[in-house]
């Protein structure tokens, strides 16, 4: 699948996500911004995904983001920070991403972030202490 329809974004009461394995999709849009209740997200394995939209700030419900093997994704975006009540940050064989942004001290709800051959980062940012609730650290 290279990209979305866009009546998913209608879809206002979907609570779990599974774009695992849409391997050509490159960017997903905005309206991703519009699935209030999402909970879970998996773009795992989307190997092409180069980036995240702003609107995923939106997604205030979402508690697990799973990004593992997104090889293209170079950044996360500042406002990662604004999804309060995200616990769970998979970013296994991410090798293209350089850095955690600082907004990340912000997520106090965080318990577990996974970075695993993510070979690129070559160091924490110094806000991750400020992540009191993380339970489990993967390097």
């Amino acid at each position: 699948m290279k990209e979305l329809p866009t009546s998913i974004g209608q879809l206002t009461a979907l609570q779990k996500f599974d774009l695992s394995k849409c391997s050509q999709l490159k960017e997903l849009p905005t309206f991703i911004g519009q699935l209030t209740a999402l909970q879970e997200l998996n773009l795992s394995w989307c190997s092409k995904l180069k980036e995240l939209p702003t609107s995923i700030g939106q997604l205030m419900a979402l508690q697990e983001l799973n990004l593992s093997w997104c090889s293209k994704l170079k950044e996360l975006p500042t406002f990662i920070g604004q999804l309060t009540t995200l616990q769970e940050l998979n970013l296994l064989w991410c090798y293209e991403l350089k850095e955690l942004p600082t907004s990340m001290d912000q997520l106090r709800a965080f318990q577990e972030l996974n970075f695993s051959r993510c070979s690129e980062l070559k160091e924490l940012c110094t806000s991750i202490g400020h992540l009191m609730a993380l339970q489990k650290l993967n390097l």
